[in-house]
């Protein structure tokens, strides 16, 4: 018997019109085999037979018989590939085959009708007896016995849409749902699967699409950044450059101006002296003829120098011209100082209008971004405080319908301090013996909001937010529980968080200006030192319900030190075009200043 490797090829073996293993394999006259199955159907309908490899045609009427001996080697063949192929056993995540007894191999196929998978051995006879080949075959199935009708023993081949299961065909409470083979909805979902991975595909190309807009806008506006600093350098550096070249110019002229008038001085210093000369020599000669004691030598001597003497040029109207010039520049810098300002004016207004559309065109998506990615937990103290400020300051006042007759308050209403707080009865000095306290009068039920108080000059102070239900109440114990959420300062050093158990503050310095934060959402109520952008203290998961107010206490007099009042301070944000135009007010100023220095 030839051994195992003296066996041609398995190409050999193999029927070319089904590309598996010949069944029942006949010759035709041209020497090539087929299944007689394969070929029987090549030929089905034609007038004449020709072979699927070489082309020969042969008649209609040939004969097909199946070749024995080949047929032989064919099975012989069969039988040691299926040996071959079934020696390895089966591995984890394999499906094992149900026939096999001591060491499982691997299942080659699952049958629907038997309700069981077999290796290649075991699918043998499916492959031979003509009974077994009508039934269904699929590739081998995972845990066939949850994919099996326990009710009815039967195969779970089908989907029922309305209870989303899989049931049998004999399953009769499902008989009246839309029903439809598994296959079909498999097929059905992974088409709809595929839409969708496109679906989500395409959104992943539209994002990395904003993405790169996003990258390209920030890119033009980090070149218009560089090009308007750019600008700004040049017009400053035209502008310096200006300011200087005409301020050496003005020098020039000045200096000239100086040195004609040195000139000039000096000249008439010079004839002045000659003159001074002129007239000592005059006086040497009129004290001789004074000591003259002959009375008509006298006479006719001080007649002789009166006639010969010259006259004298009169000085009383000679200076030095440019004085003149001095007024001249005031005046200039008058002008320049109404041209500056006009053009400045003209300037501001083109800046204003310019930085007005930029703000407009990116306040929604600031605003946007800020409110979904600012995490404020995320920042430090300092950079915290500022962020808030900017973004949650709101104008505050007091609102005298909530206070008691101990406050008193500014036109403005911007600022509380406490009365005297005494009165007489029956001739006798009392106090009262009530909380002298005030609510904001703009009240919150959402969001986040912030304020200053200026408490400079204080000793003592109560400073918060307190619910609606605190309107009207004169007297009350201020703790959360009662809907307040306060620190209290006393005697100018302790401060405490009135919490429901009090808590006490070490504080380095007692701050003179405090920040109140609230965010509704997250319960929270945070007060910082304005002055050193620390927090002092936080109330966490507040209850709030309804409206929430500022609330405000100047405290109480103590002894009369106490007695400033408490200053609701605006949290100004400064414009870029107000500090642009403060930058050229002071270079116009330092101008002037040095022009005006010169005189």
């Amino acid at each position: 018997m030839a051994s195992a490797n003296s066996f041609p090829a398995e190409d050999q073996f193999l029927c070319s019109i089904c590309l598996d293993v010949f069944r029942e394999p006949v010759s035709i006259p041209c020497g090539h085999n087929f299944c007689k199955a394969c070929i029987t159907r090549h030929w089905e309908g034609k007038n004449r037979c020709q072979c699927p490899l070489c082309n020969e045609k042969f008649n209609k009427g040939l004969k097909l018989r199946v070749n024995t001996g080949f047929k032989e080697v064919v099975e012989n063949f069969r039988k040691r590939r299926i040996i071959a192929n079934n020696d390895v056993p089966v591995k984890p995540g394999q499906v094992p085959c149900d026939c096999c007894s001591g060491n499982k191999f691997k299942a080659s196929k699952t049958c629907l009708v038997c309700l069981a998978s077999f290796c290649e051995t075991h699918l043998e006879p499916h492959q031979r007896v003509a009974a077994l080949k009508r039934h269904k075959l699929t590739d081998p199935v995972q845990n066939l016995e949850d994919k099996i009708c326990k009710k009815h023993n039967r195969m779970l081949e089908l989907f029922c849409r309305k209870d989303l299961t899989r049931v049998c065909a004999l399953c009769t409470e499902h008989s009246t749902h839309d029903r439809v083979p598994l296959e079909e909805v498999y097929e059905e979902k992974k088409a709809q699967l595929e839409e969708k991975m496109v679906e989500v595909q395409e959104m992943i190309q539209e994002r990395q699409k904003k993405v790169q807009e996003i990258k390209e806008a920030v890119d033009r506006q980090r070149k218009s950044k560089d090009e308007a600093i750019a600008n700004s350098f040049q017009v400053f550096t035209t502008l310096v450059v200006s300011v200087e070249r005409n301020l050496s110019g003005l020098v020039n002229v000045i200096e000239e101006k100086q040195k004609a008038a040195d000139r000039q001085a000096e000249v008439l210093e010079k004839e002045l002296q000659r003159e001074i000369n002129e007239l000592q020599r005059r006086i040497t000669n009129l004290e001789h003829i004074s000591h003259t004691e002959d009375h008509l030598q006298l006479i006719t001597s001080f007649l002789s120098f009166s006639s010969t003497s010259s006259p004298h040029k009169n000085w009383s109207d000679v200076g030095i011209s440019g004085q003149h010039c001095v007024e001249d520049v005031k005046r200039a810098l008058v002008k320049l100082e109404d041209t500056l300002t006009k053009e400045m004016e003209r300037a501001a207004q083109e800046f204003r209008v310019c930085a007005g559309k930029i703000l407009a065109e990116e306040s929604d998506t600031v605003k946007k971004t800020l409110s979904t990615v600012t995490d404020l937990e995320t920042l430090p103290e300092g950079v915290k405080l500022d962020t808030i400020r900017q973004q949650y300051a709101v104008d505050m006042t007091f609102d005298p319908r909530t206070a008691n007759d101990l406050l008193l308050f500014s036109e403005d209403f911007k600022q509380v301090h406490t009365s005297h707080i005494w009165w007489f009865g029956n001739d006798v000095l009392h106090k009262f013996n009530r909380y002298a306290y005030v609510l904001g009068k703009k009240g919150f039920s959402e969001g986040r909001f912030y304020y200053e108080v200026q408490a400079k000059r204080k000793t003592g102070w109560d400073l918060g937010v307190a619910r609606e239900s605190l309107l009207g109440k004169k007297t009350f114990t201020p703790n959360p529980r009662n809907g307040v959420w306060i620190i209290r300062l006393r005697n100018n050093t302790k401060c405490t968080a009135l919490n429901n158990a009090p808590v006490n503050l070490s504080l380095v310095k007692k701050p003179e200006r405090v920040g109140v934060f609230v965010d509704y959402e997250k319960r929270l109520v945070s007060f910082y030192d304005v002055d050193t952008a620390s927090l002092i203290y936080s109330f966490t998961d507040c209850m709030f319900s309804n409206k929430i107010y500022p609330f405000f206490s100047p405290g109480p007099p103590e002894d009369g030190i106490n007695g400033a009042p408490l200053v609701l301070s605006p949290c100004k944000k400064s414009t870029m075009w107000e500090n642009i135009s403060e930058f050229l007010w002071l270079i116009f100023t330092l101008i002037a200043l040095v022009l005006i220095s010169l005189y």
